[in-house]
């Protein structure tokens, strides 16, 4: 399974999965799953609540801003020891 490093703001992703496309307006928008871990559930979490992130691709040589439009996890609750959740993430290219 081939991985394509997604930075959110300063925190490095490591993505599987990773679709990009186009949409009607023409914005940028990407989608991918990522493993976190009960260790990285907090300041995922607190990454993820501020809903709006500059986006680097590095493999893509692409950056924007984007927010999140959708999002879903296998696990809401990370806080119990040696956890790892799916998480599903969609971003779409702000103006």
């Amino acid at each position: 399974m081939t991985k394509t490093i997604v930075w959110i703001d300063n925190t490095e992703i490591h993505a599987s999965n990773f679709k990009e496309e186009t949409n009607e307006q023409h914005k940028r928008k990407i989608s991918f799953d990522f493993k976190v871990t009960s260790k990285e559930y907090h300041d995922i979490a607190t990454l993820l609540y501020k809903m709006s992130f500059r986006i680097r691709i590095p493999s893509l040589e692409a950056e924007f801003q984007a927010s999140i439009s959708d999002y879903s996890t296998s696990i809401t609750d990370l806080y119990k020891p040696n956890q790892i959740a799916d998480y599903h993430l969609e971003l779409i290219e702000e103006n």
